[in-house]
């Protein structure tokens, strides 16, 4: 019975550190522009900006972009989680949690699950901008779900690197800057907006190398040509192995934190 009770308090005190971090989202402009206004922006703007210079119209780009900027709105959307860790630590108000009579791991893995709800809502805004401007997928109503869930999933993995990022670095600061480059790096430094063919030989071998081109291989042959590809089992077995790897050091972390 004691055993149960604990469970229950764990799976009921994070799901209470969700909300709360979910509502931190709404009412914080720029965590709330990560996964709602961001997604619109670059893909309207990408859209009617290049599509004509780069596949000869909007809607020959749209296959290209929705894949584009549904990961550079999830990579950003995961980069919070450290932001707000950190944040969270400085304002000590995970102090106050510690005299609280609730599970210890509660606040961090509050913050990683509202993180997944977080990327959902992304991967939503994203899909329905791109279909109202007119994209529209190849395959099936369930390839794209599952290619949305492998996008979500590979993006819940890199969210537990910035978290331990969060309780590592000094200030939320210098954690928002790093993810910021990064979420820059990744995302234009590969076959998000353009086909890597069209870069010089130096930078195709940089995109080439980079992880989220493999990513946005694996979901775009989902929902253009309802395929499972080799880059699709890659991607889901390096997100796991992340989160073999990572989550455990970032509960080390976050106890040495707490």
């Amino acid at each position: 019975m004691e055993i149960r009770t604990q469970k229950g308090n764990v799976i009921t005190n994070t799901a209470t550190m969700a909300y709360r971090n979910l509502l931190k989202t709404i009412h914080n402009p720029d965590r709330f522009m990560d996964v709602i206004i961001q997604p619109v922006m670059f893909m309207v703007m990408f859209g009617y900006l290049f599509g004509g210079a780069i596949a000869g119209g909007v809607k020959a780009y749209l296959p290209i972009i929705v894949p584009g900027v549904l990961m550079q709105t999830l990579l950003s959307a995961a980069s919070g989680s450290g932001a707000q860790i950190r944040e969270d630590l400085d304002s000590g108000v995970f102090d106050r949690f510690k005299s609280l009579p609730m599970a210890h791991i509660a606040p961090l893995a509050g913050q990683l699950f509202a993180d997944v709800l977080r990327l959902v809502i992304a991967t939503a805004v994203s899909f329905l901008t791109g279909y109202l401007m007119g994209w529209r997928s190849s395959a099936n109503i369930w390839w794209d779900l599952g290619a949305a869930v492998l996008a979500i999933f590979s993006s819940w993995a890199i969210s537990w690197v910035f978290a331990l990022l969060g309780l590592m670095a000094k200030s939320a600061t210098l954690v928002q800057s790093f993810s910021m480059m990064a979420m820059m790096v990744l995302s234009f430094l590969s076959n998000a907006f353009i086909p890597i063919k069209t870069l010089p030989d130096w930078l195709q071998t940089v995109a080439n190398a980079n992880p989220i081109t493999y990513v946005i291989k694996a979901i775009t042959g989902m929902m253009n040509s309802g395929v499972w590809n080799n880059e699709a089992w890659l991607v889901l077995v390096i997100s796991i192995g992340i989160v073999i790897v990572f989550a455990p050091l970032t509960v080390w972390a976050y106890n040495r934190k707490n």
